[in-house]
């Protein structure tokens, strides 16, 4: 059965290039323990790719569009086949030339299904430029650094935004010389619900958004670029600069490169939604989910019907994270669940890593925990 989302939205093509959730703040959150199995949206492929970092018995990656699973995929081989400098190349996070990202493309060709090796085949022009560079989000992105960012700010400015200093000095520098009113106008239109509908993201994931979603990235972004440090922040680097500068991404860090490889044969995925892969594996117990921003996406009868699959399929002790950006959704308060807790209030573990949050387009980070089986017709 179609889920609510894929009977509206466009899922023919790349939405995500890569992955815009903070991955280290993820990895906190979902604290996963060897051994242990995590089911991941799959998205561009990256956070699930960071889950085998933390050596779990299994990762069952689930996407409800298949060229994000062709991104997945594209990640594997190249992760399997390529050295690490390479891989930056064949991603897009550093420079090559057409003829080099062709030439990693042919030898990661070979260890893609049929399918798969199609719809790149199809994609000479995304293999040319990073095929992680592509996605309709990304493209929004390149768009306002090429026409809207010049008009805003100089290459000077930028360059002082990103440099490392010390946050009296980042506070000063945003208040006197970045958030000009021209800035402001320039952000609050390009970013604004129409034209992010329109170019950066299907019209229909605002279905459930209720005020003026502009208005709270206003507010998040002044934390991105004074409290937290744009020198170790990927995310923004790659916003305002289209490349990274002095961060990158966990997955990409070369640490990680072999922990990664080394444990490939871990990870499957699976085309379809998460509601209809739990209803197909009723004996399923899953430790940890990583359900990216799903929730939003839906009704939120239909989200509680999900909280309660997720509740169902979950080992106690399971726990899942998701995002919120523009809608709130929280699993119903019930018997059996509860907000994770650091050593302090339910809440407050959660709070600290938003704090730490390096994506300051989401609102809210949201731990919830399986502590017992709930009791039926208690």
């Amino acid at each position: 059965m179609p889920t609510e989302i894929a009977k509206r939205a466009d899922f023919s093509q790349i939405r995500y290039g890569q992955c815009w959730e903070d991955t280290d703040v993820l990895l906190k959150a979902l604290a996963v323990e060897p051994g242990q199995v995590c089911l991941s949206i799959a998205s561009a492929g990256d956070n699930t790719l960071a889950l085998l970092t933390q050596e779990p018995k299994q990762v069952i990656a689930v996407d409800l569009n298949p060229a994000q699973l062709a991104c997945l995929a594209l990640r594997v081989a190249a992760y399997r086949e390529l050295q690490y400098s390479e891989l930056l190349q064949l991603w897009g996070a550093r420079p090559a030339t057409r003829s080099q990202r062709f030439s990693l493309y042919e030898r990661c060709r070979g260890g893609l299904t049929e399918s798969v090796r199609q719809f790149w085949d199809r994609r000479g022009g995304a293999i040319a430029q990073g095929f992680a560079t592509v996605g309709k989000f990304e493209q929004y992105l390149a768009a306002f650094r090429r026409y809207v960012l010049p008009l805003l700010h100089s290459p000077q400015d930028i360059e002082q935004l990103l440099q490392d200093k010390p946050q009296g000095e980042r506070e000063d520098f945003y208040d006197q010389v970045w958030n000009h009113r021209r800035w402001q106008w320039g952000f609050r239109l390009f970013f604004s619900r129409p034209v992010l509908g329109r170019w950066g993201r299907d019209p229909q994931f605002f279905r459930y958004v209720e005020g003026d979603p502009i208005a709270q990235l206003c507010q998040r972004l002044r934390y991105a670029l004074t409290t937290l440090n744009p020198a170790e922040n990927p995310y923004l680097q790659w916003m305002l600069t289209g490349t990274y500068r002095t961060a990158l991404p966990y997955a990409l860090r070369p640490e990680q490169f072999e922990p990664i490889r080394a444990h490939l044969d871990r990870l499957q995925w699976h085309c379809c939604a998460v509601e209809d892969y739990l209803q197909e594996q009723p004996g399923l117990r899953v430790d940890r989910f990583n359900l990216s921003n799903i929730f939003e996406y839906m009704s939120e009868a239909n989200a509680h019907r999900l909280f309660q699959q997720i509740i169902d399929h979950s080992a106690i002790g399971g726990r899942w994270v998701y995002w919120n950006l523009f809608v709130p959704r929280h699993c119903p308060e019930q018997a059996g669940v509860r907000w994770v807790r650091g050593q302090e209030s339910h809440r407050a573990y959660s709070e600290v890593l938003q704090g730490e949050n390096r994506t300051f387009f989401y609102r809210d980070l949201v731990i919830e925990e399986k502590i017992q089986s709930p009791v039926r017709g208690a």
